[in-house]
């Protein structure tokens, strides 16, 4: 960033913030940072509030670690005024976001904004793959993590530097409204919506309000932007509807960018086709809902002017997303599958159709519950239980209250438990060489703590 604190107080004073520069001699601010942990020497200090944390409580020892400044409300400075450099404003909260959007503003190079229910970091981690080997690995900016909401959509947007070429920005949320606010910060010049699900269901209510909030993107497409949409989601002429004016790119069954994917014994052989050009690679991902993650990814280099070629051969030397499909050694030689980033049903359902898809001899399933499903919970749980049979799963373990139904409705083959050790060691007795065995459930389960306990040696040191 390297960019002195009076540039940043115009930045958001253009913003319509009221913001009030306390303290003595000017600072250069080299980044901006809301965790007093992290290294501070030179940055800007934001203090957040939270449901359950204050960041002003951290605002001295922020300085003393050698933040240049804190960025704090104007309630907490007026009853306290500390000695220190300070940016003084209404809600720091409002105004981070206000600042991001200011220095987004500062660089031309185009924005790839990526949402969706499922699929959206798969997608943004392909497409940041495929930009850098373009425009260079230094070149191109992407989310970390899950740095996907109304706090780290600004933290990855104020890390643009004249350096880069193009950013990769994930957005996500739970509630309606919230796109808005994202995307208005972002302001891509490419937007995707990789699908719309039974995710959030509990915020959102229904199917159909899940695709108009999600759509919300398009409507902040840059004038010239390009809008990337699933050709053979229910919800594509909706959302051709709310990108009007913007150019449109479809990708998928009947898409512009389109093909054919041949199952390998782990990923697929694919052929694509992109407005006229022709390629073929390797994909080393299972999951044919990772073809069209692979499509869509496509899709948005595309928009960007990137050659099919390109994108081909830096999906073919893709490395998984961990958490999401990534295969793992297993004691006693068995292949443990990692997919527990996070789940919804419709995420579930792919990861059984993975699951069956293995050569393996015996196929295990491991579930935890799922989250924000609202009072469909116990049918949708139980709707896992009978898809896993139906696909012919020989065993079926669960972990947590709600996941009881999927195992009740499996039938006498399944197991549940409420506690990880007893999990752990019933499955410890079921892996063998002709085992695979997949371990999913939303991120509050934490059903990664599985995949720790089972991996061999070699591969738990490595992780």
């Amino acid at each position: 960033m390297n960019t002195p604190l009076a540039e940043l107080a115009d930045l958001l004073a253009g913003q319509g913030e009221e913001v009030e520069r306390v303290g003595s001699g000017e600072c250069e601010i080299a980044g901006v940072e809301i965790d007093s942990r992290a290294p501070l020497v030179g940055k800007l200090f934001v203090a957040l509030r939270g449901a359950r944390f204050d960041g002003h409580d951290f605002v001295a020892a922020a300085l003393a670690a050698g933040a240049a400044a804190a960025l704090v409300e104007r309630r907490w400075w007026a009853s306290r005024q500390p000695a220190g450099v300070f940016l003084v404003v209404e809600d720091t909260r409002h105004a981070l976001a206000r600042l991001a959007a200011a220095w987004r503003a500062r660089f031309p190079w185009p924005v790839a904004g990526i949402t969706g229910s499922n699929g959206k970091t798969t997608v943004k981690e392909m497409t940041a793959a495929i930009l850098r080997a373009h425009f260079g690995a230094e070149s191109v900016l992407a989310t970390r993590g899950n740095r996907n909401n109304d706090i780290g959509l600004p933290l990855t947007l104020l890390e643009l530097e004249a350096g880069h070429r193009a950013a990769v920005c994930e957005l996500g949320i739970n509630r309606p409204g919230e796109m808005a606010m994202l995307a208005a910060i972002a302001r891509p010049d490419v937007a995707l919506v990789t699908t719309a699900q039974r995710a959030h269901l509990e915020g959102f209510g229904t199917l159909d309000t899940v695709a108009r909030e999600k759509g919300q993107i398009y409507r902040f497409l840059a004038s010239d932007g390009t809008a990337v949409i699933p050709a053979d989601d229910p919800h594509a002429s909706l959302w051709r509807e709310m990108a009007a004016g913007r150019r449109v790119l479809t990708f998928g069954r009947g898409g512009e960018v389109c093909g054919t994917a041949e199952p390998l014994s782990w990923g697929w052989r694919v052929q694509v086709r992109a407005l006229g050009d022709e390629g073929e690679f390797t994909l080393p991902l299972p999951g044919r809902h990772n073809v069209h993650n692979a499509l869509a990814a496509i899709a948005c280099a595309v928009a960007l002017e990137v050659p099919l070629k390109t994108a081909a051969g830096a999906l073919a030397a893709f490395v998984p997303v961990p958490g999401r499909l990534q295969p793992v050694p297993g004691e006693q030689g068995a292949l443990l599958i990692d997919d527990t980033y996070n789940a919804n049903p419709d995420s579930m359902r792919a990861a059984i159709e993975v699951l069956a898809a293995l050569p393996h001899a015996r196929k295990l399933l491991v579930l935890g519950d799922m989250g924000e499903v609202g009072s469909e919970a116990p049918r949708l749980h139980a709707q896992l239980g009978v898809q896993a049979r139906a696909a012919g799963i020989e065993r079926l373990f669960t972990l947590g209250e709600l996941a009881r139904e999927a195992a009740a409705a499996f039938g006498r083959a399944a197991e549940s438990f409420v506690e990880l050790e007893p999990l752990v060691q019933r499955l410890r007795a079921e892996l063998s060489p002709q085992t695979a065995v997949l371990v999913k459930g939303s991120r509050f389960m934490r059903m990664e703590r599985v995949v720790s306990a089972l991996a061999a040696r070699s591969a738990a040191l490595q992780g």
